[in-house]
């Protein structure tokens, strides 16, 4: 009788640890998600300086929203004390993406393009060995949360967005009118858009 009360005794215990356990993951989850969307910033140009950053961004093969961040990111490195961790991973982001897109642009010159376009700059990209360390680099250090995995996830996005728009290509679609997406295991992405240029007027 008394090993029946103490069975019943740990699971009614255990019970409110687990349930503790995934209030707390929860929680977590939250959190991240509070911080995620506090790092969106916004605010109004007048319309004359909206047109003339659009211009710039046009001009430099980026997106709008990708040509403010870019911007914000080399003032922090052009003024953030001398070593500065957040300074030094932001720059590697910049010379990774940066690298990315003249090769993108070489290769396409070069009539590599094909709908596996992504991956055949990411894998020509790691041949280069400094290209890899700066990679590492702009991923910041590891945490219990995973902050590398989202980071690796984010610049995976970024780099994929910049090599269709460095090269005017485009996501193709299936029959269904779906996005196409492959994985692959032996490049520092894991998944990638597969690509497809507009017919020629």
């Amino acid at each position: 009788m008394a090993k029946i009360e103490k069975i019943a005794k740990d699971k009614a215990t255990k019970a409110p640890k687990e349930a503790n356990a995934v209030k707390k993951a929860g929680g977590r989850a939250r959190r991240l998600e509070k911080i995620e969307k506090a790092s969106t910033v916004t605010f109004t140009l007048e319309l004359p300086v909206r047109k003339f950053m659009d211009e710039q961004a046009k001009a430099a093969g980026m997106n709008m929203t990708h040509y403010m961040q870019k911007l914000v990111e080399n003032h922090v490195i052009a003024t953030a004390p001398k070593d500065d961790a957040l300074a030094l991973r932001l720059a590697a982001k910049r010379h990774v993406i940066d690298q990315t897109v003249a090769l993108a642009t070489k290769l396409d010159a070069a009539g590599k393009f094909d709908e596996n376009f992504i991956l055949t700059v990411v894998k020509e990209a790691q041949k280069d060995a400094k290209f890899k360390a700066q990679y590492e680099t702009a991923l910041g250090e590891a945490d219990a949360d995973g902050k590398t995995n989202r980071a690796r996830v984010s610049l995976n996005q970024q780099i994929g967005r910049m090599i269709k728009k460095s090269v005017g290509a485009k996501g193709k679609r299936n029959k269904e009118g779906r996005v196409m997406r492959a994985q692959v295991q032996d490049a520092v992405i894991a998944t990638y858009t597969l690509l497809e240029k507009p017919a020629a007027a």
